[in-house]
């Protein structure tokens, strides 16, 4: 079999599954990352080895498993990270969340010297990438999944961006003095109820961990609430936090913010114009 061949077969295959669109970006991703080849039209030669690992990829895919589980790593901010299913893979969306902070601490009156927390960092996306695109940042990130942080620790190593991890549950206020101060805070938090479980789609409900997804019906913005309150005690005067969210309960986040105190909060929509960043300020009265 031929390489234009098999990368056709490929198509074809996960097309009866995946929008055409969306088929031929993920053979492109396999064929480059998982085989270096970049020539799809190429008339030589496909490997045995390589077809078979090709027929493995295509019958996940087909079985609706995340491709980046299926690879092994994701990319994000330029950089590649290692995923697997204990971690939520790394998405756009986020990138630009990302964004908005470092062009914050890029014009920022202040010291360039600041003191970052991520909580709930996953795979470690956000705070690697903060940490690599301004590596003076002295930057921690928790997670209350040790199988998590184990991930995130080799995705630092990867993007050789040193990063502090505790294994922290920030729901448990007791624990808070662990941490310390900060310039800025920013958390990705699990913000779905079961009753939205049906919405979601397959490959997120099936593969993505449930802890990093999931809270409880009965207060679903849990996090928002004890994070913003955290930040009360925990960020430094002006410091800033930073949540992302998804269009449904920004409004609320909003509302917690500005009934704990902050100040300047801002919400953004990102490129497909869905409210999902916020921002505020802290300065104690």
């Amino acid at each position: 079999m031929t390489i234009k061949q098999a990368y056709q077969q490929f198509c074809d295959s996960i097309a009866r599954v995946y929008p055409v669109r969306e088929a031929l970006s993920m053979a492109r991703i396999v064929f480059e990352d998982e085989f270096g080849i970049s020539n799809f039209e190429k008339e030589g030669a496909f490997s045995k080895n390589s077809d078979r690992r090709l027929k493995e990829i295509q019958n996940r895919l087909v079985g609706h498993e995340p491709l980046q589980y299926i690879l092994g790593q994701a990319d994000f901010y330029g950089l590649k990270f290692n995923v697997n299913p204990s971690v939520l893979i790394p998405r756009p969306e986020t990138e630009e969340l990302v964004y908005w902070i470092l062009e914050e601490l890029k014009a920022s009156i202040y010291q360039p010297l600041y003191r970052v927390l991520d909580i709930g960092t996953g795979s470690g996306c956000i705070a690697i990438s903060l940490k690599k695109n301004r590596p003076i940042l002295e930057v921690s990130a928790t997670d209350v999944s040790t199988k998590a942080l184990e991930t995130a620790e080799s995705n630092s190593l990867r993007n050789l961006a040193p990063i502090r991890f505790f294994n922290h549950n920030i729901l448990i206020s007791e624990n808070w003095d662990q941490l310390g101060q900060f310039d800025v805070i920013v958390s990705n938090p699990p913000y779905i109820p079961p009753s939205e479980l049906n919405m979601m789609p397959l490959n997120v409900k099936a593969f993505e961990p449930s802890l990093a997804l999931f809270v409880s019906e009965a207060d679903p913005l849990i996090f928002y609430r004890k994070i913003s309150q955290f930040g009360r005690q925990h960020l430094r005067e002006g410091g800033k936090l930073f949540f992302e969210t998804n269009e449904f309960n920004a409004p609320a986040v909003v509302e917690i913010m500005n009934e704990l105190g902050y100040i300047n909060i801002e919400l953004r929509k990102d490129l497909n114009g869905k409210d999902r960043m916020i921002r505020g300020e802290w300065m104690p009265a």
